[in-house]
Order: C-alpha cells, then structure tokens, then sequence
C-alpha cells in the first residue's frame, strides 16, 4: 500500500527571463587598449580555491580588454556602495556603441568619475582597483571559452595573484571578518545585502 504525504510547498513552471537568483555584485577592471581603466558591473562569478571564474557577454567591453591584455581586478562593493554600481549600468566602454547595445546603453570614457569612485593602482597587475570597494583581487587570465550559443557569452577563468581587504573587515591575515563584511547581492536584478546570520559551517 502506497502512501501519499502532501508537500508543504506546491510549484508550478516557470520561465524567468534571467537567472539571476542571487548572486554578489562584482565591478570588474580591466585594461583599455590606451592604458586607462574599464570598470564592468557583473554578477556572474564564483570561487574555487584561487581561480575565479566569470561570465560576460560577448559583446562587452570587459571581456575585448581580458582577451586583449589577460588581466582584471575583481573589486567587491559592499551594499552602501549599490548606488554607484548602478550608476554604471547604463554605460559601455565600447566606442562606437555596439549595435546590439544601442538605444539601452552609451559609450563612457571615464566610469570613475561617472559612478565616483577612486582609481588605485594595483600591485602585480596593469588595471586599477577601486578604492571603495572592500575586497580588491587582483587576477590573471588562465582560460577564456566561448559557449558558441544564440546569445553567447565568455566563460572566464582567472587566477587570484593579490588580495587586498579593508582593514575594519579583517580577522587576521587568513581571515576576512563575516560579520563586518557584506556582498551586494544580486537578486532577480534588485539589489539587496545579507540578513541576519543564521549560523556557520563546522569548518568555520
């Protein structure tokens, strides 16, 4: 005899335009063939160990800079900082526009002065950092791959060389404070900070 127990939380399908079911904020530099500094906002990247890895459209300025020069800082913005991620959203580094961008972006030189950041140079790498931000990871380009889809984007893999924290997040020198840092979390293209902590892993 079978037995049916009724699930606590019924679902349906759904189709969402864009898997962005939370994940940080990152505001990418990269190196502008003139020597100056892009900044990309992105929210696809995770860690493992000291490879990174990204997601960026095809079409961005960002991923042209990794492929031209294999280099970037991955700048970590705390949530205080979310209106100065934004203010970045509208603009590319691509002059002229690309064609699939216009009408919903515009070409910007300068984004420091554009979302008032500070521009600090980087110790091991070309591209400079961005002072607010209180996680700074320098990293070198390992593997790029392109997914060859419809709407294709670049998988980017890239290897942490520097990390530089704020000091009011910092335990010791092995470890970054969590209950002083805070990502900006990128949820369904709204933004939002970390709650209230609900515990920790036993090898915290």
């Amino acid at each position: 005899m079978k037995f049916h127990r009724e699930l606590p939380n019924k679902t349906q399908l759904v189709q969402p335009k864009i898997l962005y079911f939370g994940t940080p904020v990152i505001l990418l530099s990269t190196l502008n063939e003139d020597g100056t500094t892009n900044i990309t906002p992105m929210s696809s990247a995770w860690a493992l160990g000291k490879r990174i890895i990204l997601g960026l459209g095809e079409n961005g300025h960002g991923l042209d800079n990794l492929q031209r020069f294999g280099e970037c800082v991955i700048n970590i913005p705390n949530p205080t900082l979310w209106s100065q991620v934004e203010a970045l959203a509208p603009f590319t580094g691509s002059n002229p526009v690309p064609k699939q961008k216009m009408g919903v972006f515009q070409y910007e030189k300068d984004k420091f002065k554009a979302a008032g950041l500070t521009a600090v140079h980087s110790t091991q790498i070309l591209p400079d950092r961005i002072a607010e931000c209180p996680l700074q990871i320098e990293a070198k380009v390992i593997h790029i791959r392109m997914t060859g889809e419809e709407v294709s984007f670049g998988i980017i893999e890239v290897e942490s060389v520097a990390i530089h924290a704020h000091e009011e997040i910092i335990l010791d020198e092995y470890h970054i404070d969590p209950t002083r840092w805070s990502p900006i979390i990128y949820n369904f293209r709204h933004y939002f900070g970390l709650g209230d902590e609900l515990g920790k892993t036993f090898r915290a």
